[in-house]
């Protein structure tokens, strides 16, 4: 037999059954009571269909039902499912079953318990077997009594011989289905409880992963910040400082011989001092150049050109082409730094005489292109240590891939140098 749960309510308290608790009770007291219902109903129409013999025949049948009841009560809870004493007890119980309706038809009904407990007693080869003698003696009783006592009688029991076995094997087939039914959900739970587990597991791991992907994008936050920050330095306060010692180097050759050229240079010192302290205030917040905020791109680009030329006094010469667009503000700061880091790496190590700058609008892309007729270097060699700390080409790099653009340079030495930057054109809005 199957295990039955135990009940979560203490002895002698009332609480609800399952139906594993019902037909475990079923099993445990069910016989008794039919085998005394059969044995009452037998003991009234005795004397109608049984002789004096066939009474005291079915009396010693009959104590030996309970008999055999009382020994199957001891032996059930040590027995599993479907094991050697319980065929036995169902065996000789249909036997005892079918003597007693032989001698008098009413004892079927004990008969009867043979269909509500095949599925535990019996291994699942033997079922259909059980059920089908079961049916014998219950159709042998409907159909007047065993043996039939005429040809109608047989007919008759054929009928209902077959009329039970197909109403039990059906029965019996649902019941399958259903204890199917039951176990897959089982199972589905079971496996449902197992994901679930899971599940939380690997939630519980994501949650570790969330708060150390967390700290490493906050640490790579910091470490971008000081790159832009030590990017925005360079273009700005290491550009204005070397464009006002430059202009100081002039005013201190000068200034005796020719003080209003000395005056001049002075002036312009001052100018950039004062530019490069607002374009320091306004990197520290991450604000556009000064340039772009009363001027586009366009115009931001033509009054760098001219400023580089006049300071350095080279000729150099902006051109657009295309048609001239307002872009994203991030493009447009993007672009004019690298102009700027251009022209100033120009100033500083070219020895140019002619500089142009070009920015080309195109369907998707905006091309930035930087050119002078310098004296050039080998790309491919390995970039001397910089005595100032700049950025150079790799912070022009550094920009573009920012806003997922790219830099290109071009030189050999004694050709010049081209610089080309080559990032989305993303409009402003």
């Amino acid at each position: 037999m199957t295990s039955t749960p135990r009940s979560p309510y203490p002895a002698g308290a009332t609480g609800p059954r399952t139906v594993e608790d019902r037909w475990e009770q079923f099993y445990r007291y069910g016989p008794y009571a039919v085998l005394t219902l059969a044995a009452l109903v037998s003991a009234v129409a005795a004397d109608l269909i049984m002789s004096r013999t066939e009474m005291y025949a079915a009396g010693v049948l009959l104590v030996a039902a309970y008999g055999l009841q009382l020994w199957w009560g001891r032996t059930r809870p040590r027995t599993a499912p479907a094991a050697p004493a319980g065929v036995a007890y169902y065996a000789v119980r249909t036997v005892l079953a079918f003597a007693l309706t032989w001698l008098n038809p009413f004892f079927a009904i004990y008969a009867a318990l043979g269909y509500f407990d095949v599925d535990p007693l019996l291994p699942k080869r033997a079922i259909r077997i059980g059920l089908l003698t079961t049916a014998v003696t219950l159709a042998g009783s409907q159909s007047g009594g065993l043996p039939p006592a005429s040809l109608m009688n047989w007919v008759a029991f054929g009928a209902l011989y077959l009329i039970n076995s197909a109403l039990a094997l059906f029965f019996w087939y649902v019941g399958m289905r259903e204890e199917e039914k039951a176990r897959v959900q089982v199972e589905t739970i079971a496996e449902l409880e197992r994901t679930n587990l899971r599940l939380e597991e690997a939630m519980a791991e994501n949650a570790a992963l969330h708060a150390q992907l967390l700290v490493q994008a906050r640490e790579a936050g910091v470490d971008d910040e000081r790159r832009r920050l030590a990017a925005e330095i360079h273009d700005t306060l290491a550009q204005g400082l070397t464009g006002i010692i430059a202009q100081l180097q002039v005013v201190t050759s000068t200034r005796d011989t020719d003080p209003g050229t000395a005056r001049v240079h002075l002036d312009r010192a001052a100018a950039l001092a004062r530019h490069s302290l607002g374009e320091a205030r306004r990197s520290v917040h991450n604000l556009a150049p000064a340039a772009l905020e009363h001027d586009e791109l366009t115009g931001a680009l033509e009054k760098t050109v001219a400023t580089w030329a006049e300071q350095h006094r080279v000729r150099a010469d902006f051109t657009v082409t295309g048609t001239a667009e307002p872009v994203h503000d991030e493009v447009a700061a993007t672009l004019l730094r690298i102009a700027g880091e251009a022209l100033a790496n120009a100033g500083r190590h070219a020895q140019a005489s002619r500089v142009g700058v070009t920015l080309s609008f195109m369907d998707g892309e905006l091309t930035l292109d930087v050119r002078d007729d310098g004296r050039g270097f080998d790309p491919a060699a390995p970039a001397p240590p910089s005595r100032t700390g700049g950025f150079g080409l790799g912070g022009m790099r550094a920009r573009a891939e920012r806003i997922a653009g790219t830099v290109e340079v071009e030189s050999e030495p004694g050709a010049g140098t081209a610089v080309s930057a080559r990032v989305p054109l993303v409009r402003q809005t």
